[in-house]
């Protein structure tokens, strides 16, 4: 439904190496990368772009990515886990977002929000 988003990081490695990892399970790869910056998303096909960020940390974000079914929800936050992120929900329904909302919740290194969600 969106075109691209951009994140303002402190690591650039870190955060690739957190993005490549949790991502993957869900289809996703780095696209381009270069001096400051990372590109992911469909292959050829850019859509999350990370930016070194050398001033003031922004504040988190929400990014919910979606997953193909439950087992790509598990594997994104196990990734996510191994990679450096934070627990802020495992895998599991959320049926008080719908009755068919699966999803899990990770911290990444810079304080972001990201969910990978099947519906």
């Amino acid at each position: 439904m969106y075109d691209h988003i951009g994140l303002r990081v402190a690591d650039l490695d870190a955060a690739t190496r957190f993005y490549t990892a949790v991502l993957a399970p869900l289809g996703y790869v780095l696209c381009s990368s270069g001096d400051g910056y990372a590109g992911f998303g469909p292959k050829g096909e850019p859509a999350l772009w990370l930016h070194l960020n050398k001033g003031r940390k922004a504040d988190g974000a929400h990014i919910a990515f979606r997953a193909k079914d439950h087992d790509a929800v598990k594997a994104f936050h196990t990734e996510g886990l191994r990679s450096g992120g934070r627990d802020n929900g495992g895998a599991g329904p959320r049926k008080d977002y719908s009755p068919t909302y699966y999803a899990a919740f990770l911290i990444d290194p810079d304080g972001n929000n990201v969910e990978a969600v099947c519906v």
